[in-house]
């Protein structure tokens, strides 16, 4: 074991202070991605066939309910101790928040936009790409913003299965050599980086919307309050 520094790591996490804050954000984040790329285009199919949201949501809310503790043990057998046993519900965690966001989003783009796409020969995918996803932007953004809190808040729970947890495996630690700093640490740093990673999805929503006034707020807000209230209560809750 190294010092007993605020910064000063156990050696048997086999990484420093900054590595451990990368792999939470590679933990985190690429769920996010996959999340996104997965919620897309299922957005548009329930945007174009309305009767496949409601089961699909049910889905997903019934997955997201899962407790993340017992997903990742599930996994186990499959995929082992590994990151990918911890991505993998994180992954699917995002669907229950990304796919109504999506959906509300697209839904919400006023049908003379929509007809006006049509009569410039749009045809449907060119619409949903062209006209609808820019248009839903800020939905979809609300709706990354409450998935990317989340799944940086689950990665934590990872450190019961082989220290798959980045900085949630301080917490262990933190109980194994009787140092609070390190609990200390873990909690801080964890709750930083949601802050970080939110501001940077704000910039990146502001960049790719530069047509709306920047009196927004809130309806930003209103979104990302509709967002967490359709996902439902948080499976490290039922985890814990």
């Amino acid at each position: 074991m190294s010092g007993t520094g605020f910064f000063d790591i156990p050696s048997d996490l086999q990484h420093s202070y900054l590595g451990l804050v990368g792999l939470h954000v590679q933990e985190a984040m690429i769920p996010v991605g996959i999340g996104l790329a997965v919620a897309l285009p299922l957005g548009q199919l329930c945007v174009r066939f309305r009767w496949i949201y409601p089961p699909l949501l049910w889905v997903t809310t019934v997955l997201y309910a899962i407790p993340s503790l017992a997903f990742f043990v599930f996994l186990i057998d499959w995929t082992g101790a590994t990151r990918t046993t911890v991505m993998i519900p994180l992954t699917v965690y995002t669907l229950v928040i990304l796919i109504p966001a999506i959906v509300d989003g697209v839904r919400s783009v006023p049908e003379e936009t929509m007809s006006a796409a049509t009569a410039m020969g749009l045809g449907p995918v060119q619409r949903y790409l062209r006209v609808q996803l820019p248009l839903a932007v800020p939905a979809i953004f609300a709706g990354l913003r409450v998935a990317t809190a989340s799944s940086i808040s689950l990665v934590s729970v990872g450190a019961i299965i082989g220290n798959q947890g980045a900085l949630g495996n301080l917490l262990q630690d933190a109980i194994l050599y009787h140092r609070s700093n390190l609990a200390l640490n873990s909690v801080l740093s964890i709750a930083v980086l949601s802050v970080l990673m939110d501001i940077v999805l704000v910039v990146l929503r502001t960049v790719l919307t530069p047509w709306l006034p920047r009196g927004t707020r809130a309806a930003d807000r209103a979104a990302r309050a509709a967002a967490v209230e359709k996902s439902g209560p948080a499976p490290a809750e039922a985890a814990s």
